[in-house]
């Protein structure tokens, strides 16, 4: 892969936007009123450290039932939701930001196409896109409602190179269903993991088992990394894998 790829796909949440505030805050409030247990984002980490919950309504109804919580997924999704939107956009989602400069954004956007590919549904991607002011820089956006088969299944990343040879692509994420759907896709991957997260050595770790490209701290070292040359930073990293 050039040091640019043809194609940036980038998953949204935990990589775009930080959404502690938004939907990390919702999941914990969510818990605890059906539960009525205080839990940890550390806790919250150690879920999303697993495939198979990259959906946080699926996530918020496991967790309650393995907490003893009796309530059914359309209503632990009910409170979710309600959690998050709050009354006229002023609940959770308010409290999300958007983590790439708009300057970095345009130079990046001359020098591949950009695409996202994410487990919101329509309602939540548009509402962040459009707020923040940034969808005129995406090409294609495909959201969970776009697909028969969400993450871990690459449909989504496929879908958006339409064809094109996936190597050289490159997919950023910050979970593990992101890594595994671009493992699946044959599709180089960058993971993004702040070094404040509590979980991060060990999905790190998972990551670059699953073939990471790189594990960034931030989504802003991306172009760095890109104008770096992949070749040395790959040579870092399979450096690091033997020590």
């Amino acid at each position: 892969m050039k040091s640019y790829p043809e194609v940036i796909i980038f998953d949204i949440d935990g990589v775009l936007v930080d959404v502690r505030g938004s939907f990390h805050r919702t999941v914990i409030e969510t818990v605890r009123f059906f539960t009525g247990k205080r839990v940890s984002p550390a806790q919250l980490h150690h879920w999303k450290g697993q495939s198979g919950f990259n959906d946080d309504w699926k996530l918020s109804t496991a967790w309650v039932h393995s907490l003893g919580g009796t309530a059914p997924y359309e209503e632990v999704k009910s409170k979710f939701v309600e959690f998050y939107w709050g009354t006229n956009g002023k609940g959770n989602v308010s409290l999300e930001k958007w983590l790439l400069p708009r300057v970095v954004l345009r130079r990046l956007a001359a020098r591949s196409e950009l695409a996202l590919f994410t487990g919101r549904v329509a309602q939540e991607t548009d509402y962040t896109l459009d707020r923040l002011k940034v969808r005129e820089f995406f090409n294609q956006v495909v959201t969970v409602e776009d697909v028969k088969h969400p993450k871990p299944d690459p449909e989504g990343l496929l879908k958006i190179l339409a064809g094109r040879e996936p190597a050289r692509s490159l997919y950023l994420g910050d979970n593990i269903d992101d890594a595994l759907a671009a493992q699946a896709a044959h599709l180089p991957f960058a993971g993004v993991l702040p070094q404040s997260r509590a979980s991060r050595k060990v999905r790190r770790e998972m990551f670059l088992k699953l073939g990471a490209r790189v594990v960034l701290d931030d989504v802003q070292q991306l172009e760095p990394w890109l104008k770096r040359g992949q070749p040395a930073a790959i040579s870092r990293i399979v450096t690091n894998r033997q020590a």
